[in-house]
């Protein structure tokens, strides 16, 4: 997004979040808004609609800065799936919120930050660890172009960290050591990923999304195979 305003010159760009079942926008950012608003946050409410982050087992709103599930409500919510009240009911609560199945964290202005996907959520340890905020940090990392973050299977842990990783053109080789290296003082223990595996692409849908459910069935597969995953803890 900074490329956008200072390579295309398009300084009023801005970002919003949506889903199809909230036709399709409920947050998004002003043109007015700082830069670090707009590129590091969805934005406030639109107009006409309401948001809250909510803790996913009650449905209780949660204070400003807190993780939870971000829910939406107004004219932009959908009436229900063609033919499945089980699933709506399950999507959209009797008060008309809609569980959007997303992380997110609002400030005291009402900017919402999404910090990561419910289904997507790493039980290590007894530690809920949500990939996004890892493969946001590992974005940094000058040879990594895209990462990926899930969890695989551990008889310690429960679960342990695979980071999938792109690298740009020409880059070195990249171990789990040195990118663990690299993350150590700067992401909790726990969050720093154990395995490590760099490929072209990723397995995605046919709209481009990316399959992380196969992308853990392919991972068991590595990990039974000698040599295919870097793990930072061998030897």
């Amino acid at each position: 997004m900074r490329q956008v305003i200072e390579v295309m010159h398009m300084e009023e760009v801005t970002i919003c979040y949506g889903m199809t079942e909230t036709s399709p926008v409920s947050l998004q950012t002003r043109t007015d808004d700082e830069l670090d608003r707009r590129v590091g946050t969805v934005g406030r409410v639109v107009p006409h609609a309401e948001v809250k982050v909510a803790d996913p087992v009650t449905g209780e709103t949660l204070p400003v800065d807190s993780d939870g599930e971000l829910c939406t409500r107004g004219y932009l919510v959908m009436q229900g799936y063609w033919e499945q009240p089980e699933k709506t009911a399950e999507a959209v609560d009797p008060h008309g919120w809609m569980r959007t199945g997303d992380m997110a964290r609002m400030d005291a202005e009402g900017y919402v930050q999404i910090t990561g996907r419910m289904k997507d959520m790493v039980i290590r340890g007894g530690e809920n660890i949500y990939p996004r905020e890892i493969e946001e940090f590992l974005y940094t990392h000058p040879d990594i172009v895209d990462a990926q973050v899930i969890g695989v299977p551990d008889e310690r842990y429960g679960e342990e960290l695979m980071a999938w990783v792109r690298l740009r053109d020409g880059a070195e080789r990249l171990t789990a050591t040195a990118l663990r290296e690299f993350c150590e003082g700067r992401l909790a223990r726990y969050k720093i990923p154990r395995y490590v595996t760099v490929v072209d692409e990723f397995p995605t849908t046919v709209t481009g999304k990316v399959r992380k459910v196969q992308m853990r069935e392919e991972a068991l597969d590595l990990l039974a195979t000698p040599g295919a995953v870097d793990d930072a803890r061998a030897g």
